[in-house]
């Protein structure tokens, strides 16, 4: 068996990488990295994202770095932001002990004046986006005269971002003798007359089927009428209990549109697409990884680079326009030698797409249908049962209150403990799914009907779940138009929302942003948990009118959030908060 030990790499590259749990090289790692070694051949890697080909290019580019230098002897070109931060953080951790070694990122977005310092005090591994990097050049900060090693990762992302001219201006500054390595999990004709036009005898080396799909992912796909598209995501999303996943939307206004009706409907998601600041991307992506958001609703751009290797589910709302998309997207599930699950919703337009990415995937799609309201009425019944048989009842931090709680139970039969339990945990699904229609389309149905519903029209299958409430205040800063800024004093799905119904229990606070600022009632919930650092808090009321708005807290939180909310900045204003007494009442 092949060991990273036969490679010849140093011992301080060996000793991180053991640091980190590798053992065994995957078969790109296998195959790139004595090929590069040996040969200082240029590459052509065919590799779906999940196959350890950050570690197949970074490993050699350590082994040849001379920390004595100051510019960059290493290029890597990344098409996202967060590819590119995520690329510079693993070979960091490859490299902890290699002592000086200096690795830095550079993407638009952030400063580029603190770039430039950070190039001056030297470099030795550069990674970049195109666009910053063309910016670097133009200011003559950045010096790739010394680059010996230049690798293009996504390398087919990057063309359909419309990268090719800068990528050309940025190749064309770096030496012609240069070891150049280009990383693509499709290979579409644009790829080749790139390396056709850049390399030099490129060995192309696959770790499998050019576009195959791995055999860790199951393709299954829903046949839907346009009107449910949404009401069927909701219905799959409920199907699995432990659902986490990312939904693939076309366009940034849809994954906006989509992400703010699942949290409005009680689901822990956050969009990610290309209309929100850094600081909101790196918010949400660091929820996602910590799993307290567990439906990430991305476009494909922005979906580059995470590097996630448990997703259990990667759902196609919406198919991509190019067919080779799709092995990018299902190739976020099924990693690190877990398996995992890919779902397109189609409708009866859309169906001979499906043929068309089978024949392309070397895999078979699964027909399934759309879970009825009594199966997924079942699947989270068992699921709570679960948790309850798992759950520890040995914990010392109840045992001061058990005799209290057995006095009061004690004229309670076992069964009688058993039906409370579980309507009271399991009440909100079967309200839910009472009485609701199938969503099935019947067989030889051709027949498209009814508005779609992603704009909201059908309300049957409304979802009334608990929400998780912890959501970005700033989601929004930088994008305009927020649809649902007008809803008034419509209270928001959650379990923290009370409604007003106890007026006794709450307090109720004037806060110093409104409609004009595109807040809205579940916007200004994450506001008081982001001030609050996500401590969880009770809401009542929740009026959002232009200027100003007012909502209701439960008063043993009321110092506590005054006190953050006047500390915080949201939209870079100085939010203001008081009691509303203060204002008097409407």
């Amino acid at each position: 068996m092949t060991t990273f030990s036969d490679f010849g790499l140093k011992p301080e590259i060996l000793q991180g990488i053991a640091e980190l749990g590798y053992e065994t090289p995957t078969p790109i790692q296998a195959k790139v990295i004595p090929q590069v070694l040996d040969n200082r051949s240029d590459i052509v890697g065919l590799a779906q994202t999940g196959t350890g080909k950050t570690a197949a290019f970074g490993l050699p580019l350590l082994q040849w770095t001379d920390t004595s230098l100051r510019t960059p002897s290493s290029l890597i070109l990344a098409p996202t932001r967060e590819l590119c931060v995520q690329i510079a953080k693993d070979i960091e951790s490859y490299s902890k002990y290699m002592g000086k070694l200096k690795v830095l990122p550079v993407y638009g977005g952030t400063s580029i004046t603190n770039q430039i310092r950070d190039l001056r005090n030297g470099v030795h591994i550069l990674v970049a986006t195109p666009g910053r990097l063309i910016d670097l050049i133009e200011r003559k900060a950045a010096d790739l005269s010394a680059v010996e090693i230049v690798v293009l990762d996504e390398a087919d992302e990057m063309l359909n971002m419309g990268f090719i001219d800068d990528i050309n201006i940025i190749l064309s500054s770096c030496p012609n003798d240069r070891t150049t390595m280009l990383f693509s999990a499709t290979m579409p004709r644009e790829i080749q007359r790139l390396a056709s036009k850049y390399m030099n005898n490129p060995v192309e080396i696959s770790s499998g089927d050019r576009n195959a799909s791995t055999n860790q992912v199951e393709h299954h796909y829903y046949y839907i009428r346009e009107r449910d598209r949404y009401l069927a995501l909701k219905r799959i999303v409920d199907y699995y209990p432990g659902i986490y996943g990312i939904v693939f939307c076309k366009t940034k206004l849809d994954t906006q549109r989509v992400a703010d009706k699942l949290m409005e409907d009680g689901y822990n998601a956050e969009p990610l697409h290309g209309d929100l600041s850094q600081q909101q991307r790196d918010r949400v992506m660091d929820k996602f990884r910590h799993k307290s958001v567990s439906l990430l609703v991305a476009t494909d751009v922005a979906a580059r680079g995470i590097d996630v290797d448990s997703l259990t589910h990667v759902i196609n709302y919406n198919l991509p326009d190019e067919t080779e998309t799709y092995t990018h997207r299902s190739g976020r599930t099924g990693r690190a030698g877990k398996t995992g699950i890919s779902l397109v919703l189609v409708n009866t337009k859309e169906r001979s797409k499906i043929r068309q990415i089978e024949s392309m995937i070397k895999k078979k799609f699964e027909k399934k249908l759309i879970p009825e309201g009594s199966e997924i009425c079942r699947v989270q019944l068992f699921n709570l049962i679960d948790k309850l048989e798992k759950t520890d009842a040995m914990d010392n931090d109840i045992e001061p209150f058990l005799p209290e709680i057995f006095a009061r139970f004690e004229n309670f039969t076992r069964e009688d403990l058993i039906r409370k339990i579980v309507a009271e945990e399991f009440h909100r699904f079967l309200v839910y799914y009472q009485n609701s229609a199938s969503l099935n389309v019947p067989e030889g149905s051709d027949r498209e009907s009814g508005r779609d519903s992603d704009r909201g029209g059908d309300r049957r299958d409304r979802g009334s779940r608990g929400r998780d409430g912890d959501r970005g205040g700033d989601r929004g800063g930088d994008r305009g138009g927020d649809r649902g800024g007008d809803r008034g004093d419509r209270g928001p799905r959650s379990s923290g929302y009370k409604g007003g119904n106890d007026s006794d229990n709450f307090a109720r606070v004037f806060i110093n942003c409104g409609k004009m600022d595109e807040l809205n009632p579940q916007r200004l919930m994450g506001i008081v948990n982001d001030a609050g650092n996500g401590q969880r808090v009770q809401f009542g009321r929740i009026e959002i009118l232009d200027k100003f708005s007012f909502f209701e807290i439960e008063k043993s939180a009321e110092r506590n959030v005054l006190d953050s909310l006047n500390k915080f900045e949201w939209k870079n204003r100085r939010i203001k908060a008081e009691p509303s007494e203060k204002r008097g009442r409407r």
